[in-house]
């Protein structure tokens, strides 16, 4: 689906939501009283400095109103932009910035929803979608953590090996049914039915904890994870 095909979708009594060098931002109507404010990546864009901060100034400024309003987060994306200007201006720091954003915006009491509805990668991938409450995509998505060819450079392992592993653990592997398996993605939402109807339901759940260890063991992908986070959580109480 196209950016503005979503957009229909989703606020069908209409929306404000415009875009600037490939960075969405506005606002949608789900019906005569939610109003959605709404932020994104769109065009393949490839995230650095600049983007990473006008994406986390907008989202403070959402979070230090006093209403609850959602923020919705649109992305298709490619990776963080890893040119020498952003990693001297401190690329890394500045798309943490933009991840602690979301959070400081889901803490203040807006709901942080990203729906993934192209490609996005690294460490883009990480600071935006995978940083909102919940993650919904749509078919067609395609995200990555990291691409095989990367991984082998970081790992010391072969392509072949890798690809090998990917075909039986999802971690290993970029896409949407992998991801999904793995947790990363909550929903994956049918685009022939109203995103309307989809987006009310996730905002008419009450705002959960972190459940993407428990989803990956529920789907398969991630065997340990769960138990992992368990243990991790009891640490931190016995310790204060």
């Amino acid at each position: 689906m196209l950016p503005a095909e979503i957009l229909t979708s989703l606020f069908p009594a209409g929306h404000q939501v415009t875009e600037e060098g490939g960075l969405l931002a506005g606002t949608g109507r789900l019906d005569g009283q939610t109003t959605v404010d709404v932020i994104g990546i769109t065009g393949k864009t490839y995230p650095g400095v600049d983007e990473a901060l006008t994406l986390a100034g907008r989202i403070l400024d959402i979070a230090a109103r006093p209403d609850p309003a959602p923020l919705l987060f649109l992305v298709d994306s490619g990776s963080q932009r890893m040119s020498r200007r952003d990693e001297l201006m401190g690329l890394s720091e500045t798309l943490a910035h933009l991840a602690k954003a979301l959070w400081q915006a889901e803490r203040a009491g807006h709901r942080t929803i990203g729906l993934l509805y192209g490609g996005s990668a690294a460490g883009a991938f990480i600071a935006t979608a995978l940083a909102c409450g919940e993650l919904a995509a749509l078919p067609g998505a395609w995200p990555e953590v990291m691409d095989l060819p990367s991984m082998a450079r970081v790992t010391k392992l072969s392509v072949d090996m890798l690809k090998e592993k990917a075909a039986t653990t999802p971690v290993f592997a970029p896409g949407l049914d992998n991801l999904f398996a793995t947790g990363a993605i909550a929903e994956i939402w049918d685009p022939a039915q109203p995103l309307s109807d989809q987006l009310k339901a996730v905002l008419a759940r009450p705002a959960a904890g972190d459940d993407r260890a428990q989803w990956g063991l529920d789907r398969g992908g991630r065997q340990k994870a769960a138990a992992i986070a368990r243990e991790v959580e009891r640490l931190a109480l016995a310790h204060g």
